[in-house]
This record gives structure tokens, sequence and C-alpha cells, in this order.
């Protein structure tokens, strides 16, 4: 019974596609629109379904897109090559150095202990230095690494008042939801730290032919993650759990015997720590410092150049460099894949026409309130992403969002990016984010515990986004909500 189940869910897909084809297009909607249309309810019933794996999905527009004739094969594989697909790559390879020579443990440990030990501030140690990580490389990554650390520290408390040093303690749940909860939101704070960002920035450049820089990210994601992750830890500590009767036995003593056993800062630790601080620092200074000196330069040739560099440097060992070709096997190829495959799609919604067309569709809209409109549309994609691909969700939803903007006279960027936004912050589910399924994972979490203090952060999360697009966004970003540049018509 179960596997026809999930064969009748396979099916749906294609058979929603052939219904479509076979009943033809409207007189209303163009006939390569109908096309992209069809396509894109296959993508969604099985990125939704999971019916095979998100990756394969993406591979659709490949084989679907030259045979109806939306887009020849060439401009179609383009878009799996597009430069924001290589900045993430190279990001990839410098979580993969990180974590190879274990900088990450140094790192995290370092900021822990900077922070302080009380139960309360261990959490915050965790959570600062796991948003740290995340701001520059994939929020797996960095959810994976901070696992063992933390689960090192958990089997160190004990509870007073049971004096049982259980798995399913209160500072267990919490410090495992701390490190989800921090990996997406920090990964908010850059354009590199999660894939909507890049989706995000992909698709205005291929619309509008503007480039959203690194520097222009950071200014709004930074202040939004910073403040994001402190109501995240209060409610964490003050709120979902009680913390009374816990102490963490050794306290301090305990961090820094796990700082020491690391010993001294290897050579390789070094180099991928200037490496990294190197591309980070270019990443910000771009703009202003690096594009006057090299005028061709942008985020991805920084990226690019660093991985170059990592697999160029020697490190201490004998015939050995800091990264070999054997150790891009980690690369998560398939969010890769993913990415391009929603690149694909913003293209098809393009230039067959389909995004305008739903744009005047949806120009009804426009009798809503501005900020219940940006209220609809956050709340809506912070609870489809807890049952989807957040990079899924803004791949179909930005290319619809664009035009519809336009349509009802309000800049583009308010639309999109608060999409973006409230696609990172999905907090209820294991199967919501990557982070959430690492920790859940860990066996120190039951559903419900996710539940119950997930919701929360989604409500707070989506009212949060809301006010900061629609108040704070004009400030930082210098635009007004009804003023549409010539360049974004």
């Amino acid at each position: 019974m179960k596997f026809n189940t999930k064969f009748v869910i396979l099916l749906l897909g294609p058979m929603l596609f052939w219904i479509l084809q076979w009943t033809g297009n409207p007189d209303t909607i163009p006939g390569a629109a109908w096309d992209v249309l069809s396509i894109t309810l296959w993508m969604a019933v099985w990125w939704v379904t999971e019916a095979v794996p998100i990756a394969t999905t993406a591979l659709l527009p490949i084989a679907l897109f030259p045979l109806t004739g939306v887009l020849d094969i060439g401009p179609t594989t383009g878009a799996y090559g597009d430069k924001y697909i290589f900045l993430y790559l190279g990001g990839f390879l410098l979580a993969i150095a990180i974590e190879k020579w274990n900088l990450h443990r140094r790192i995290a440990l370092s900021i822990i202990k900077f922070i302080g030990t009380n139960v309360k501030f261990i959490i915050l140690g965790f959570m600062v230095a796991t948003a740290f990580l995340s701001m520059w490389i994939s929020n797996t990554a960095t959810s994976v690494m901070m696992l063992p650390i933390g689960t090192a520290i958990i089997s160190e408390l004990q509870d007073e008042h049971t004096g049982l040093n259980n798995k399913n303690d209160l500072f267990g749940k919490a410090l495992m939801l701390g490190i989800a909860y921090s990996a997406s939101i920090g990964g908010i704070a850059t354009l590199i730290g999660t894939p909507p960002n890049l989706i995000l920035a992909g698709i205005i450049e291929k619309l509008y032919g503007i480039e959203i820089s690194f520097v222009k990210w950071i200014v709004l994601g930074l202040p939004i993650s910073i403040f994001l992750l402190y109501i995240c830890w209060k409610y964490l500590t003050s709120f979902a759990f009680d913390f009374k009767g816990m102490k963490l036995p050794g306290e301090k003593d305990e961090i820094s015997s796990m700082l020491s056993k690391l010993g001294k800062m290897s050579r390789e630790e070094k180099i991928v720590l200037t490496v990294f601080v190197g591309t980070a620092f270019a990443w910000i200074t771009r703009s202003f410092l690096l594009t006057p000196l090299i005028p061709n330069i942008d985020d991805t040739i920084i990226a690019i150049g660093a991985g170059i560099l990592l697999f160029a440097l020697p490190s201490g060992k004998k015939g050995e460099r800091i990264l070999n070709w054997e150790d891009a096997v980690k690369i998560p190829w398939g969010i890769i894949i993913l990415f391009g495959g929603g690149m694909a799609l913003a293209k098809a919604f393009e230039v067959s026409g389909l995004a305008i067309w739903i744009g005047q569709e949806l120009t009804s809209l426009e009798n809503l309130p501005f900020f219940l409109l940006i209220l609809i549309l956050v709340a809506a994609v912070n609870f489809l992403t807890e049952v989807t691909s957040n990079l899924a969700t803004t791949a179909m939803l930005l290319p619809i969002l664009a035009p519809m903007a336009v349509a009802i006279g309000i800049h583009p960027y308010f639309l999109l990016i608060a999409a973006t936004l409230a696609a990172s912050c999905a907090f209820m589910l294991p199967v919501a984010t990557p982070p959430n399924a690492v920790v859940f994972g860990s066996g120190h979490l039951s559903i419900p515990d996710m539940v119950k203090a997930g919701i929360f952060m989604n409500i707070l999360s989506i009212l949060l986004i809301s006010l900061i697009v629609c108040y704070l966004l004009p400030v930082l970003w210098d635009i007004q909500i009804h003023e549409i540049p010539p360049a974004l018509l």
C-alpha cells in the first residue's frame, strides 16, 4: 500500500503536466507561458512531496524546456552555470577547508570561552558562534559542525533536582534549538549565507541588470540577524525553558580543557584562517576599495579565487595541499543543481511572458493596505517553507512577485526581499530546514518540542520582517514604496 501511495504521488506531477498540455492554453495566456506554468506545477508537486530527490526535480527544465519550445538547450543549461552558483561553490570550498583542518572547533570554542559559561551564556555562545559561521558557510554545514561540540557540553550538564544526565534535559533541548535557529538566522546576514539570498540577487541581476553587492545586502541583513538572534536567545532561555537548578560542572574549565586539547594552531589552520579572513575582507571592501583598483572584480571571482588558492597552497604535510580534489566530493552538488534549476525557472518565467501575465492577473491585490500585503506574503512564505525547501520556494515565487509588484505600483524590492527573508525563518518542523533536521536527528528533541518552541519564533519573525520591510528597508536602501525606477519597469 505504501508503494502504491508513493507511486501515485510520483505520477501526480507528470499527470498534471500532461493534462494541462492536452487542454491547451486559454486565450488570455501565451502558449509558451502556459508551457512554463505546466512545468512549474510538475516541479512544485515533486518539490513539495519529495517524490524524487529535490535536486533531481531541478533537472526537469533541461529535458522539458527544449522539448516544449520554451527555451533552447543552450540557454537552459547556461542557467545552471550562473555566476551566483559559482559564488556558492566558492563558499562551500571555504567550508570544507575550515572543517577539514578543524578550524571550526577552535573558532566556536574561542567564542564560547570569550562570552561566558553559565547555562544561559553557554547557549548564547553557541548561538553567536553558529550564527557567525553561518554567515559565511552553509547553514547545513554549520549546524553539523556545531552539533558534536554541543553534545559534548550537554553530557556535562546535570539537573540538580533529578540528578539525571540524560539527553532529553531542558538544557539539551534549548541548546539544540539554539544551534538550529541561529544557523538559519545567521544565514540572513550575508549574501552567501543562505541560498534564498543568492536566488534574490540572481533574479534581480537577470530581470533588471542590477547587482546586489555583498555590502548592500549586509547593511540590511546583519541588523536583522543580530536583532532576531538576540530575541531568539531571550525567548529560549527565559520563556521557553526554565533553567532553575541547572549547572555545568567545571564551567569555564571545561571549555578551556576542550580548547587546550586542540593544541596550538596548526600551520594548516593558520593558512585557512588567513584565506577565510582575506576573502571576507575582499567581499566587504570590494565595492569601495577593490573595484577602483580592479574594475572587473566581483564577489564570484573572489570566492572562486579563494577556492583555487586553497587547492594551490601546500600544507605542512609532505606532498599535500590545503585542499585536494578528493575533498571536493564533500561539496553538496545537489544543492548547487537545485540552485541552477531555480535560475533556469526564473529565466523561463521571463522569456515566456508568464511573469508578466501573472503580474497582470494579480493586480487585484493593489487594494490591500501595503503593510497587510507584506504581512500576508511573509506569513504565507514562512509557513510554506515549513514543508518545502526554502530554495525551491524562493525560486518559484520571486519570478512571480517581481512583475506583480510593478503591476500594482510597488517597488519590486519590497515584495522580493520580504519573501526572501521569510524563507529563512521556518522554525517549527524538522523538515523545514536542514539545521532543524540535523538537531532533530541528535535525539535531544521531539517534534512537539520543536513545534511548541518554533511556532512562537515563526510568529515573531513574521511580525519583525514585515515591520523591517515596510519601515526600515526604505531607509537602509534609499527606496520609496511607490516610486519605481525606470530600470525596474
